[in-house]
C-alpha cells in the first residue's frame, strides 16, 4: 500500500495519498482555483460551506477548518502551530484513512493541507463527495427515517469505538444516509485515538441528547423506541458489515 506523502512549498504543507496520480498542490485549496470548474458552495452543519468540486472522474469536498463556538467570536480560522502533524487537517486525514482503510464507513481522505503564519496557520481538507446523502436530522425532521437504519447506527458506533476513536461531535447532524439506506459517519475535525474508556458512554450519551435536541427542535417527537434499537446495534459483537454501516 502506497505510504502518504507530504510536499512543502513555503508556507505550505500538503498531506496526500500517493496513490493519487497527480501530485496534490496547495492551489487545490483555494477556492478562486475552482471557479472555473464550478465549483459549487454547499451549507454544512456549524461552521460555514464546503465546496463541492468536479475532479476527472470524482467528485470532491473541500472543506476549510474554522472555529466554533465562543472562541469563534474572535478568531475565525486561525490555530496556534505546533508542527504540521499537530495540525487539526493532518490529523484528520491519517485518522480517516485509518478508518476507511478499515472498511468503516467515513469519507475517503484526499488530500489535508496547513498555510503557517509565524506561530499561527490555516488548514483545509478534500474529502470525496458522498451522493445522494442527507443527514439522520433531516429524516427526523420528516419523520422518514427507516426503522432498520437505528440498529445499523448503533453497531456503526460501535465499530468506529472499536477501533479505539472517539468522535467529539456524535449527532444526528454528522450521522448521514443515502438513497440506498447506507450510512456514514463524517466531520472527525478533532477526533482521536483512545483505549477503551468511559469516554465511549459519553458519546452514546452525546448522540442521545442530540436526538432530543432535534425531535424538540423540528417539532417530532422523541423516539425512545429508536433509541432502544440504537441500544442494542452497539451491544452486539461488532462485524465486517456493522463496520460498513450495513
Amino acid at each position: 500500500m502506497p505510504k502518504p506523502a507530504v510536499v512543502e512549498t513555503g508556507p505550505h504543507a500538503v498531506l496526500y495519498d500517493a496513490a493519487l496520480r497527480e501530485t496534490a498542490d496547495a492551489s487545490w485549496f483555494d477556492p478562486a482555483h475552482w471557479q472555473s470548474a464550478r465549483g459549487v458552495e454547499r451549507e454544512t452543519s456549524g461552521r460555514g460551506a464546503v465546496l463541492i468540486v468536479p475532479h476527472g472522474d470524482e467528485t470532491w469536498v473541500v472543506r476549510h477548518y474554522r472555529r466554533g463556538g465562543f472562541v469563534a467570536r474572535f478568531v475565525e480560522d486561525h490555530y496556534l502551530w505546533l508542527g504540521a502533524e499537530r495540525s487539526r487537517s493532518f490529523r484528520e486525514w491519517r485518522l480517516l484513512r485509518r478508518l476507511h482503510d478499515a472498511g468503516l464507513p467515513v469519507p475517503n481522505p484526499i488530500a489535508a493541507h496547513v498555510r503557517r503564519s509565524g506561530v499561527l496557520y490555516t488548514a483545509d481538507i478534500i474529502t470525496t463527495f458522498l451522493p445522494d446523502t442527507r443527514k439522520l436530522s433531516a429524516f427526523i425532521a420528516e419523520r422518514n427515517v427507516p426503522r432498520d437504519c437505528w440498529r445499523r447506527i448503533g453497531r456503526m458506533v460501535r465499530a468506529v469505538h472499536e477501533h479505539g476513536v472517539e468522535h467529539p461531535d456524535l449527532t444526528a447532524h454528522n450521522i448521514l444516509l443515502d438513497a440506498r439506506g447506507g450510512l456514514f459517519l463524517v466531520d472527525f475535525d478533532n477526533a482521536r485515538v483512545r483505549a477503551p474508556g468511559r469516554w465511549q458512554q459519553l458519546g452514546m450519551e452525546r448522540l442521545q441528547r442530540s436526538l432530543r435536541k432535534v425531535a424538540l427542535e423540528t417539532g417530532t417527537d422523541y423516539d425512545a423506541a429508536a433509541w432502544a434499537e440504537v441500544e442494542a446495534g452497539y451491544a452486539e459483537r461488532p462485524t465486517a458489515a456493522a463496520a460498513r454501516g450495513s
